[in-house]
């Protein structure tokens, strides 16, 4: 898991940076987004995902297999 505790704080991805460590479009970020299921901070017109939320939603998207 990431760490976000870096000296300046948190790191903050963009949709594009979010999507491509998922390997999803960017539309995809955007509607995990507004759902809920990945949190976020809003600039303007601009989201922001913490790495640290990201890493929260994948860690708990795992499917079970059985």
């Amino acid at each position: 898991m990431a760490s976000d505790s870096s000296p300046g704080g948190p790191r903050f991805l963009t949709a594009s940076e979010a999507a491509e460590r998922m390997r999803v479009s960017k539309m995809t970020v955007y509607r995990l987004i507004r759902s809920g299921k990945i949190r976020a901070v809003q600039i303007g017109k601009a989201y922001r995902v913490r790495e640290s939320d990201l890493e929260e939603y994948l860690n708990s998207s795992y499917v079970d297999a059985g």
